[in-house]
């Protein structure tokens, strides 16, 4: 029996052809007819304009230098996420602050978001700008959040690095905001092995954004340059790998729901083992397959079933850790926590690779099983 991944890259078939072209023709670098063509195709899917980019982080980044964050500013950002989410206020010398996650979704809170922009807004010092994310793909509510945000014209960069193909109210996620991101790290729904995207309605911020991310360029014979740039383009290569993968969004979105709720279907007769909240107000693409633990319910813990699933080389793992009990912003401003620090507690993460064979799924289920009734 081989190892079982928490979520492994899954190619369809096409992007071999892509990536052929672009060694026949020598389009290797960061120019070429995939790098137009995949943000192109990716605009359709979003709805908005894209810029093909390094990674999700330089989106981000990106993303912030846009909306004008800069040294001295705050930046408000969920608890709840990954640390990419986080850091790149940092780069820009900007200061985090962390607001807890609700209970519907276990994105950020807009209740406690509409209380402390009110409070800020009296002190004067309203936050640059408010990072939503989209969590393990269910869709933030974005209507009360952008409702608080709205009322004093706080612009909102939406993280939709986990959340390709999840829909909010009718409408795809990545272009709801001011400027959203998304990610194709190897075990995104789809991948270009690295990389990311900037997605916006406004096309010349996309145009700043790919315009900085080729060294800000100037456009002269010589090699002039009147702003800071960054190396963050894709390459046409993986661009190519994207394009591919966009040919089988729809199947990776149906079998990730599929995988998740043959999970919950298994599960059904646990008490204390349940599947994440399924917001009603949007398709939550199940990125990743996450349960809740409740150990007094459940006879044990999180940990005791990842190593029990471990034993058998299969890959499980805790939800994302809250920022503000990290030690690298042990200083941060946080607000509430509590939501957030007990899905960390009890949350755990189980294989949803999309080529996860139904025979390997059976084996994690049977595994767990296991070690809850033994």
């Amino acid at each position: 029996m081989g190892r079982i991944y928490l979520s492994a890259p899954h190619m369809g078939g096409a992007e071999i052809g892509f990536v052929n072209e672009a060694f026949e023709t020598n389009w290797l670098s960061s120019v070429g007819p995939n790098i137009a063509a995949f943000e192109e195709e990716l605009g359709a899917v979003v709805d908005g304009h894209c810029a093909a980019l390094a990674s999700g982080t330089a989106a981000l980044h990106l993303g912030l230098r846009l909306l004008g964050v800069g040294p001295g500013d705050e930046v408000v950002c969920p608890t709840l996420t990954f640390v990419a989410t986080a850091n790149p206020i940092v780069y820009q010398g900007a200061r985090p602050v962390f607001i807890d996650s609700e209970r519907e979704s276990w994105n950020l809170d807009p209740a406690l978001l509409a209380e402390w922009l009110e409070g800020r807004a009296k002190a004067g010092r309203l936050p640059r700008a408010v990072i939503v994310v989209h969590l393990f793909g269910q869709s933030a509510d974005f209507d009360r959040v952008r409702e608080a945000c709205g009322r004093w014209d706080v612009p909102i960069l939406e993280d939709a690095a986990e959340a390709l193909g999840t829909t909010y109210r009718g409408q795809p996620v990545g272009a709801l905001g001011d400027i959203g991101v998304l990610s194709f790290n190897g075990n995104k729904i789809i991948t270009t092995t690295g990389g990311g995207a900037l997605v916006s309605k406004d096309e010349e911020k996309v145009k700043k954004a790919r315009f900085w991310a080729t060294q800000a360029r100037d456009p002269s014979i010589a090699y002039e340059h009147s702003e800071l740039g960054y190396n963050y383009r894709m390459s046409n290569v993986l661009a190519g790998i994207g394009r591919g993968q966009l040919q089988v969004l729809p199947e990776r979105v149906r079998r990730r729901r599929e995988i998740a709720f043959a999970y919950r279907d298994a599960f059904a007769d646990l008490d204390g083992l349940e599947l994440m909240p399924q917001a009603d107000w949007g398709l939550h693409t199940n990125w990743l397959s996450v349960f809740t633990v409740d150990p007094a319910r459940l006879g044990c813990d999180r940990t005791a079933l990842i190593e029990a699933l471990a034993a058998d080389d299969i890959e499980a793992r805790p939800v994302w850790k809250p920022m503000h009990t990290q030690r690298l912003y042990a200083d941060a401003e946080a607000i509430g926590g509590s939501v957030a620090e007990g899905c960390y507690e009890r949350g755990i993460c189980l294989p949803s690779s999309t080529n996860m064979t139904e025979a390997e799924q059976e084996r994690v289920i049977a595994r767990l099983r296991q070690r809850v009734l033994r």
